[in-house]
């Protein structure tokens, strides 16, 4: 990558807003195509969702797993932003945490095929599970203090725990077309207020 035309020395520029608008689209793109079709989907199914030429996602993304990493890690910093955003638009922090529990589920919805992608000796693979972890737990954490301090929910939850949990209860909807997992979650996010 060239180094920035501002003569700041910055190491890394800032891309433009309209830049990062059009990655986003891209990642969001592939997210979707990963959905239908699992992340071994072709790059031409995904550049036409995108509505841009193969060529443009190989500049981006010059491998597969750099794909996958960067819609892996754009959907977390999705996730991460959204706790923040509902705990101040909800009209009150339970349904906050279960509107952003919501959100989780349909995240881990995109992992279709990311299980065995991360299995692989990809050095691309190996921080994006404590990159989750960093960024989600405390987002998490933060919903469940609120929704204890509000006497809506039992206090004392552990965040890592239900982020598990919840993904556990994910884990069984790509082998069976039937099974609801956000039904489940929703009983398990139920079961946490206060009677």
């Amino acid at each position: 990558m060239a180094d920035g035309e501002s003569g700041s020395g910055a190491a890394t520029p800032r891309k433009r807003a309209d830049a990062r608008r059009n990655e986003a689209t891209l990642l969001d793109a592939a997210a979707a195509a990963f959905v239908a079709s699992g992340v071994n989907v072709p790059v031409r199914d995904i550049a036409a969702r995108a509505g841009v030429g193969v060529g443009t996602i190989y500049r981006h993304f010059p491998t597969r797993a750099d794909l996958i990493v960067a819609v892996y890690r754009h959907q977390i910093e999705a996730c991460a932003e959204a706790g923040p955003a509902l705990l101040a638009e909800c009209g009150g922090p339970q349904q906050a945490l279960a509107r952003w529990i919501g959100m989780f589920v349909d995240f881990l919805a995109t992992k279709h095929g990311l299980a065995e992608a991360l299995r692989s000796d990809t050095a691309a693979f190996k921080t994006l599970h404590a990159y989750f972890i960093d960024r989600l737990v405390p987002v998490c954490g933060q919903l469940l203090e609120a929704a204890a301090a509000a006497g809506e929910i039992r206090p004392g939850l552990d965040a890592y725990e239900l982020l598990r949990g919840v993904g556990n209860l994910c884990a069984g909807a790509g082998s069976d077309p039937g099974y609801n997992p956000r039904h489940l979650v929703e009983l398990l996010i139920a079961g946490l207020r206060v009677q």
